[in-house]
Formats: C-alpha cells, structure tokens, sequence
C-alpha cells in the first residue's frame, strides 16, 4: 500500500482523485473519464485540421 501511497504524492491532483476513487470503490468509472478525455482532447486538436470532418464523423 505503501508504493500506491507514494505513487499518489506524486502525481497531484490526478494522484488525489485516483486515490479516492479506489478509496471508495469506484475504480470501474475510471476507463470511462480517460475515455472521455481522449474523446476531448482529440475534437478539441483536430478542430483546426484538415482532419476535422473525418472525425465528426464519430459523433
């Protein structure tokens, strides 16, 4: 528990959150949030592209 403990200190805010989720069991939501910042980091980079219309085809 100790590495999990250090591993937390040192990556901050995302350390926190993932700390807490795992406190209180919902470690399942969290493939859904990093999915979800995939899907946002990829509109938001591609919205000035050429790319663009390919990938608004997703949604």
């Amino acid at each position: 528990m100790s590495f999990l403990k250090s591993l937390t200190n040192r990556m901050g805010i995302m350390g926190e959150l993932l700390q807490f989720f795992i406190h209180n069991k919902w470690w399942w939501i969290t493939p859904m949030l990093f999915i979800l910042l995939l899907f946002g980091l990829l509109i938001v980079f591609a919205q000035g592209s050429a790319v663009a219309p390919f990938i608004y085809t997703l949604f």
